[in-house]
């Protein structure tokens, strides 16, 4: 696993930084976002340190996947019917942290198209 210093999610991931935790696994830490943008945002990020979606290599599909089930994991445990899941991609998408993350959103109704 690769921790780089200056991501905060890193800190996150090998609790150096506070987080509300709601799953930890080997793979992956989800927790609550803090400036969260519906009544339920979550985070699921992987312990390896992948900058993008665009990093991923063929050795990480399975953490892909992985990930996935844990946000739908996390929707289920708050009582979740139906949520969105996003994946920002760079600055031009929204990217802040770059970190690979899925966000995980619900709680109120979605609009489409997002934006």
């Amino acid at each position: 696993m690769m921790i780089t210093n200056g991501c905060i999610f890193c800190r996150i991931v090998s609790h150096d930084q506070p987080a509300r935790l709601l799953h930890e696994d080997d793979i992956c830490v989800a927790y609550e976002d803090i400036s969260p943008k519906a009544p339920v945002h979550a985070l699921i990020v992987p312990r390896k340190h992948i900058p993008t979606l665009i990093d991923i290599e063929v050795t990480d599909e399975k953490l892909l996947g992985h990930l996935l089930r844990v946000a739908a994991r996390v929707a289920e445990s708050k009582g979740l019917s139906g949520f969105r899941t996003v994946i920002n991609t760079n600055a031009e998408a929204g990217q802040t942290v770059f970190h690979l993350h899925v966000h995980v959103l619900g709680g109120r109704t979605m609009r489409w198209p997002p934006g």
